[in-house]
């Protein structure tokens, strides 16, 4: 299982976390940095295209330098804006390989910077991390964290998606944005992208992850969208990015086996059922 925070978990022998990702990530972050391939398959946009800050402004990326180091700014996880200082990603973001939470004391938001080796758009410190407390590591489940800024965004907020909206029909189109891993292969992207990928049934999803090291899929808490095939999906890195339907946030990237394997779908935070818990967290 891979999670998908320099990560998007990925589970099994490739897996991050998105769970058992943690340890992956340490060997793709080392890997980066030396400037080196890593062993395994870690998780940015596959098979997209190039997006921008102006179309998704409210699109956030996640930046800790003394943990990453200055390349790309220091991006590990992305994030979404839901109000002027509140930022929704993925709990799996503030824990460590070893599934402890991570004190990051440098750990800030970068608003408005379609690319990471610039200085453009605003970086602003993250004073407060709110992580899910009944989010469980060991099964990536309720992955969902919510993180207040210094100082207050001058730009748009992504709409959430209702309490219990029914809205993850089967082959609805699904755009996934974020930083990461455009290959599977440790190439980080340092421009923002984006992806389009058809949301996937439960009873599928049910057959992708049944349990044991490939994770489990709940759909109480999750949903999975990917070609049948293979060749599209989120992966390290793009972690806590958001998955929009109708330009309205319904998922958080979280994990998955490997980046845009066939039959092996991305899953995501299905924002849907943890939507009232989110912004009474954000004080909406």
């Amino acid at each position: 299982m891979m999670v998908r925070a320099l990560q998007r978990v990925t589970r099994g022998s490739n897996r991050y976390t998105r769970g058992s990702m943690f340890t992956l990530v340490v060997i793709v972050v080392t890997a980066v940095l030396a400037g080196a391939s890593p062993s395994g398959p870690p998780k940015v946009i596959v098979g997209g295209s190039p997006a921008d800050t102006d179309t998704y402004p409210w699109a956030v990326a996640l930046s800790s330098r003394a943990t990453y180091g200055s390349a790309r700014s220091g991006q590990f996880c992305g994030g979404t804006v839901i109000a002027p200082t509140k930022v929704l990603t993925a709990a799996h973001c503030m824990f460590d390989e070893n599934g402890k939470r991570v004190d990051r004391p440098d750990l800030a938001v970068l608003q408005g910077r379609t690319d990471l080796r610039t200085t453009k758009g605003r970086e602003v410190a993250v004073t407060g991390v709110y992580v899910n407390p009944r989010f469980e590591q060991s099964a990536i489940d309720g992955d969902w964290a919510v993180l207040t800024l210094a100082d207050a965004l001058d730009t748009d907020s992504a709409p959430i998606v209702a309490q219990g909206a029914d809205v993850y029909a089967e082959g609805s189109a699904a755009t996934v944005i974020g930083w990461g891993d455009t290959t599977g292969n440790g190439d980080y992207s340092s421009t923002l992208r984006q992806v389009t990928v058809p949301l996937i049934s439960d009873t599928t999803c049910r057959t992708a992850y049944p349990g044991g090291p490939y994770g489990q899929y709940d759909p109480a808490g999750m949903v999975c969208a990917g070609e049948r095939q293979g060749g599209k999906d989120a992966c390290s890195a793009d972690s806590g990015g958001p998955l929009l339907l109708d330009g309205t946030l319904a998922g958080i990237v979280s994990w998955g086996d490997g980046c845009a394997q066939a039959r092996k779908p991305g899953v995501y935070t299905r924002v849907a059922a943890f939507a009232r818990d989110i912004r009474e967290a954000a004080g909406l």
